[in-house]
């Protein structure tokens, strides 16, 4: 049986690494395996793309900013996320199409058409079965502000406007996306995600076992 695609989106500093870690064990210990990882990154060519793309030292128009996350994309899926879902693995992704739509689109300003068809050459087609965007308003980043990498220095502006990317994303696709509140601490967000990956899992037998409540 094929595994299933789950992503995380959502603005800087929104708790994205913290609740991916936690649903990692989570489906661990309900008896999974799982692959769990990022975009940019996840291959040798995306840790090379996210170095560049991410560093104060490069200033680039956003178009060559797409075209470099695209070019991880692609090779992010060829690589691990397309194999792993084949192979039967529950795979958590930090970050994917969304937010190329969010800070492209919305925050950079590129038409979203031409992303979604871009996006879709990039991923042959590989959509995530779930997608959870942890809302925040920006002023409630977690982030630490003497080391901002490129993306996170753009300030609140360009943060608002992603911010409402995604929103609009879920508004758009409200059967595949879904916002939870990420102000709380992080065992209450937990909490949140794991109810709507249990949602996903029950539609999805057979299951290993008897699935847990979120502690």
């Amino acid at each position: 049986m094929a595994g299933l695609f789950m992503t995380l989106e959502g603005i800087d500093g929104s708790g994205k690494s913290t609740q991916a870690r936690m649903l990692a064990s989570w489906l661990r210990q309900a008896g999974y395996a799982v692959t769990l990882t990022r975009e940019p990154g996840g291959t040798k060519t995306g840790d090379a793309i996210r170095e560049l793309v991410l560093s104060h030292d490069h200033a680039m128009p956003p178009e060559a900013e797409l075209f470099l996350y695209l070019a991880d994309r692609a090779a992010h899926v060829a690589e691990v996320l397309r194999p792993r879902i084949e192979a039967g693995d529950m795979v958590v992704c930090e970050r994917f199409t969304d937010s190329t739509v969010a800070y492209q689109g919305y925050g950079r300003g590129i038409g979203l058409g031409v992303l979604r068809q871009l996006n879709a050459m990039a991923t042959g087609g590989l959509t995530p079965d779930l997608t959870i965007v942890l809302d925040l308003q920006p002023n409630r980043a977690r982030l630490d502000g003497s080391r901002l990498d490129r993306l996170e220095s753009e300030g609140e502006e360009f943060s608002l406007r992603v911010a409402q990317g995604f929103r609009e994303s879920a508004r758009m696709e409200p059967h595949r996306i879904r916002l939870v509140d990420a102000t709380p601490e992080a065992g209450v967000v937990h909490s949140a995600v794991i109810r709507l990956v249990q949602e996903l899992l029950e539609r999805h037998s057979p299951l290993p076992g008897a699935l847990g409540e979120a502690s």
